[in-house]
């Protein structure tokens, strides 16, 4: 059985152009147990059109309920997952690699405990670059190489129903409870990174892609409030050596 203190991921829609895919995405949610839609610059939601008519039995609650906020809010309030199609084959595209798989995050997530949401994209060019590069993880469903693009509605209901352990009642949890240290502790960390990137005179233009990499190495670390806690001592020894300067 489910955790009933555990509360499922929410699934963010960012810029969806088409509001017959809200619909489709919330009637996925439905389908799997997810309830809480976030909503990033949606479309026109009329109670009449494609939204609600492709809901199903999701026009009940998790359509009429969803929230809309804007993307910065997103990325503070939420540990986000951005699902993404088009990925890095390898470390020198750090915008776009590393990621999981929809598999692999089922077998995570139910580790870690904290508000956390599924990033959706737009209907033509998905999440850009500089909204990838905001977001603490990605994931990306594995696909034909030759055509690995999902449409919007597709893409969610792939990545909901690999997940939907994590939502059902009936899945099959951890014995062992693990919770990731609270976002202003983690936030905390970042800036220290920051502090000692300074004092060690890292180069300047280098220092953004190395906190992206930083970020995306903790984001899939699911940190603990104790081992947030101890790398921040080490950091602060490190900036605070006597001998530097």
């Amino acid at each position: 059985m489910s955790d009933p203190d555990r509360t499922p991921p929410a699934v963010a829609v960012v810029g969806a152009e088409s509001p017959g895919n809200v619909g489709t995405i919330a009637r996925s949610m439905k389908n799997f147990g997810f309830s809480e839609l976030l909503l990033v610059d949606p479309p026109e939601l009329d109670l009449d059109g494609e939204a609600y008519g492709f809901a199903g039995h999701a026009r009940e609650d998790v359509l009429p309920n969803a929230e809309e906020l804007d993307f910065r809010t997103l990325t503070e309030k939420y540990h986000t997952i951005g699902c993404t199609a088009v990925t890095g084959e390898d470390d020198r595209r750090h915008v776009r690699f590393p990621f999981s798989t929809p598999a692999e995050l089922a077998d995570r997530l139910p580790r870690v405990a904290g508000p956390t949401a599924l990033v959706f994209g737009r209907e033509r060019i998905g999440l850009t670059n500089e909204e990838l590069a905001g977001i603490d993880e990605l994931c990306s469903i594995p696909a034909s190489p030759d055509y690995p693009v999902l449409n919007l509605g597709q893409a969610a209901t792939v990545v909901l129903y690999e997940l939907r352990g994590l939502a059902l009642e009936g899945s099959q949890l951890p014995d062992v409870e693990r919770a990731r240290a609270p976002p202003e502790l983690v936030d905390r960390l970042y800036g220290s990174w920051e502090e000692l990137l300074a004092e060690i005179e890292h180069p300047p233009e280098k220092r953004e892609k190395t906190m992206r990499m930083l970020r995306r190495i903790y984001g899939r670390a699911e940190l603990t409030e104790r081992e947030v806690t101890t790398v921040l001592g080490l950091l602060r020894r490190a900036v605070e050596r006597p001998d530097r300067g």
